[in-house]
């Protein structure tokens, strides 16, 4: 096994034992604290450029009271000469900036990394970013790809489902859709997933596949969860952000015109206040 491989095992690894330990994180749910700054993104999908642009505004080494959560790594961005998905090295350098910064960055499960842990069909732009990720990972590991993706997979069963913060701001990759809202398993956030909680239709894949929710299935997955405000990935947003009712805001980042959002965690908002804490990616150096 070449030592490159041996590094990237090891920053897997790593990786997942700080996801495990972050000491803001009670079960499956990262809870702030009442002090800070938050700067979330929206899906990533291999957008390198704009997440150097999260990591120089965040400057983590100055700002010891802000964190920096993202998700949805994987699955777009730059190819190999084959068309292979390199989004993997996006996940790798992000797994790094988790290892520097272990208390400040969180990154969200979300419905590609279920798929590439359950080794799931998932389209991209009409193209199945599964089967395209792991080819270009074959080509560049050789025989060690086998080892690698595994511990690559390990790494992303170890990511936190939610963040809950004190102002009532409740962030996540999705929630379940309004006709699943009955069936939702509110364990998960208490306990270990397991693989089978990735699989339809249990808890952790109608988390992370929801869209489209009608006011009343926020309004009421929000008493469930005693927060006000949801701020989700997963729907893709051409001007990089929508708000999706009076008590939620989706986010993109993987995109020339993406977005993120900064707000302190010492102030209450409602939804439509967040809309004016929304800065364009491609306004930042």
């Amino acid at each position: 096994m070449s030592q490159i491989t041996q590094q990237s095992i090891q920053r897997c690894r790593e990786g997942a034992e700080l996801n495990r330990s972050c000491r803001f994180r009670k079960g499956n749910i990262v809870n702030l604290p009442e002090m800070g700054k938050v700067i979330v993104a929206g899906d990533l999908h291999g957008h390198r450029r704009n997440f150097e642009r999260i990591q120089k505004l965040a400057n983590l080494k100055n700002n010891s009271q802000t964190h920096v959560i993202l998700q949805e790594i994987v699955h777009g961005g730059p190819e190999d000469d084959c068309g292979g998905c390199l989004s993997w090295q996006l996940l790798f350098n992000v797994i790094r900036y988790k290892i520097e910064f272990p208390d400040q960055v969180h990154i969200l499960l979300g419905n590609h990394d279920t798929a590439t842990i359950s080794n799931s069909s998932v389209l991209k732009s009409g193209k199945e970013m599964n089967r395209a990720m792991q080819a270009a990972m074959q080509r560049h590991f050789g025989p060690d790809y086998q080892a690698i993706y595994s511990a690559m997979t390990d790494y992303m069963l170890s990511q936190p489902l939610a963040i809950r913060c004190e102002n009532r701001i409740w962030i996540s990759h999705s929630l379940p859709a309004d006709q699943y809202i009955d069936d939702f398993d509110l364990s998960i956030f208490n306990r270990p997933y397991t693989l089978d909680d990735i699989e339809r239709p249990n808890g952790v894949y109608l988390l992370t596949w929801g869209r489209r929710h009608s006011p009343e299935a926020l309004n009421r997955l929000a008493k469930m969860l005693d927060v006000d405000i949801f701020i989700l990935g997963h729907q893709p947003q051409e001007t990089g952000w929508s708000l999706a009712g009076p008590n939620a805001l989706i986010l993109a980042s993987e995109h020339s015109f993406g977005c993120l959002l900064q707000f302190d965690l010492d102030k209450r908002y409602t939804a439509a206040a967040l809309t004016g804490c929304i800065t364009p990616l491609n306004t930042l150096e």
